[in-house]
């Protein structure tokens, strides 16, 4: 049986980033606001903090996967701005961990929400992507 760290209820981490361009929502498709955070990018933002707090700490072989996110993008933040992102641990059932998130710029909250990652074996995890993607192999769309 592989050993997996245990994740405790209440662990949290805060990530920041500067907004530039490339986190704007012009450079997402989204109309012409080219100076103002895209939700996609916070979304990704808050991913990223997820992510960071536990995937280091899983055994070689072991990730973890997205399977839910939810989040309300509250408030506009600008380029230049930097936003902080706490991700908190809500549950944890041994395989499926569940964070609070909440988005902060320099004036006070801009977005929060939760998001769901399950902890999978990354080897058998691509093994069924190509066996999915062998299917599609000779069709004609």
């Amino acid at each position: 049986m592989l050993e997996l760290p245990k994740i405790q209820k209440g662990a949290f981490i805060v990530i920041q980033k500067e907004i530039k361009e490339e986190d704007t929502a012009l450079n997402y498709g989204s109309g012409r606001l080219e100076n103002l955070l895209a939700t996609p990018s916070l979304v990704a933002l808050m991913i990223e903090g997820a992510v960071k707090m536990v995937d280091d700490k899983l055994p070689e072989g072991i990730i973890t996967v997205g399977k839910m996110i939810q989040i309300e993008h509250e408030k506009p933040t600008g380029l230049g701005a930097t936003v902080s992102v706490k991700v908190e641990v809500k549950s944890f059932d041994g395989v499926k961990i569940v964070f609070d998130m909440t988005a902060y710029d320099e004036i006070g909250r801009i977005g929060s929400g939760s998001h769901e990652r399950w902890i999978v074996n990354k080897n058998a995890l691509l093994q069924r992507a190509t066996e999915r993607a062998d299917k599609l192999k000779n069709k004609d769309f």
